[in-house]
């Protein structure tokens, strides 16, 4: 079979299961199979696929099918500027959380000096993203799950950032260290209702730990607001994500605790999704 065939084969499989993306998965498992860019992989249609390669393209077809993520197969995910090892104790980086990046690059010149703590870590995508930019900025990345902070820790070896952060397994709650400018956070935010709806695979493939968020969707941003009051400098920024039914009860829990709300951004589908405000008091 060349590759146009075997193509057109990982397509029509994963159209069997509904996969919105089947010819652009089938491309990408393909050319991960034969170490190409895709680029590569399509203007070469015409040759001739080994028997051992098809074997390993059906194995990561297989794989897609059940609705494993593409990130997870490739064990690797594109965030920002940069590539990023994830795993399953590790949520797949979006593009909506490049948001917090943005909006901390903005606030802060190349050479800004600023302490970071990063809550809900995960891969360590956010806070070593910035720390790439800001190179005189130190971070502190806290996550309650050991497995989880392995993957972050692998991440900065790779970027080369290990002596700009440290990684603490713990909870927000238990958390007491220094003062910080920056407070960032992609924190959980899906209630419970909402938990059991989500696609497969997210529901299936993705850290649960990192998704619930109680019968509100509110019980860690509300863990978050209140501890970041102490551990916030005076005027130190407060950034995080969320759900986009929650905008209106977090700005009455950010007044509530001495924050003001500079801006809350929203997503790509106009949603509002990361809130920019400052301590206060």
């Amino acid at each position: 079979m060349n590759y146009l065939e075997v193509l057109n084969l990982g397509n029509d499989i994963l159209k069997t299961k509904n996969i919105k993306t089947s010819s652009l998965d089938s491309e990408l498992l393909l050319a991960k199979v034969l170490k190409l860019r895709r680029e590569r992989l399509l203007i070469n249609l015409d040759r001739q696929l080994s028997k051992k390669n098809l074997e390993n393209f059906l194995k990561l077809i297989d794989r897609r099918q059940q609705k494993e993520p593409i990130a997870y197969i490739f064990k690797e995910k594109e965030f920002w500027k940069y590539n990023f090892i994830v795993n399953e104790h590790v949520l797949i980086p979006r593009p909506e959380t490049e948001i917090i990046v943005n909006e901390v690059l903005n606030l802060t010149n190349p050479n800004s000096s600023k302490r970071l703590l990063d809550v809900g870590t995960g891969s360590g995508c956010i806070i070593l993203s910035i720390l790439k930019e800001r190179p005189n900025c130190y971070g502190t990345a806290i996550d309650i799950s050991k497995k989880a902070l392995k993957v972050a820790i692998s991440n900065a070896k790779m970027h080369h950032l290990t002596n700009k952060i440290n990684f603490i397994n713990i909870d927000i709650d238990k958390f007491n260290y220094n003062k910080y400018d920056f407070i960032i956070s992609n924190p959980p935010y899906i209630n419970n209702y909402d938990l059991i709806r989500l696609d497969n695979n997210v529901r299936i493939y993705e850290p649960i730990v990192a998704l619930k968020a109680g019968i509100d969707g509110l019980s860690e941003i509300k863990k978050l607001i209140n501890k970041s009051n102490a551990l916030l400098k005076k005027n130190g920024k407060l950034i995080f994500e969320i759900g986009e039914k929650h905008q209106h009860k977090i700005m009455k829990l950010l007044k509530k605790n001495g924050y003001y709300v500079n801006k809350i951004c929203k997503d790509l589908n106009y949603k509002p999704r990361v809130f920019i405000s400052t301590k206060i008091n």
